[in-house]
């Protein structure tokens, strides 16, 4: 009797120990979920803006501005609404900033992309064995 309850209180905590593992692996794999469905978005606007019109040579680390004619055409300027006198010839859809691996980060974002840089940094900094 005494081995059939230790069994049974084995099997209880086994199972609640992998009904815990499962949840985590559960919550985990939601947020693989979510930051999948975020890279697809992020890699279907930044082709839609690299199928947009424009007419110079975009070079990684310049901030760019998109506008829309009436046509529907969109367009890359190097001129921002301010340079406009907040007055664009056509409508503003946005500025970006063209990544050297030729992703566009939105201007609102461009500071939290450089914080995530500077911390991932020295995690990827080869450190001196002799330390």
């Amino acid at each position: 009797i005494d081995v059939a309850r230790e069994i049974q209180t084995a099997d209880s905590a086994l199972a609640a120990v992998a009904g815990a593992q499962l949840e985590t692996i559960a919550r985990q794999i939601r947020e693989l979920q979510r930051e999948a469905a975020r890279v697809l978005e992020a890699t279907r606007r930044d082709a839609e803006l690299h199928r947009a019109s424009c007419r110079f040579k975009k070079l990684p680390g310049h901030v760019y501005h998109l506008y829309r004619r009436p046509n529907g055409e969109r367009y890359f300027s190097m001129l921002s609404c301010a340079d406009w006198g907040d007055a664009p010839p056509h409508e503003y859809e946005g500025s970006y900033r063209l990544e050297a691996d030729m992703r566009w980060t939105p201007v609102s974002e461009i500071d939290a992309r450089e914080r995530a840089i500077r911390e991932l940094r020295p995690l990827l900094t080869p450190r001196n064995s002799d330390e």
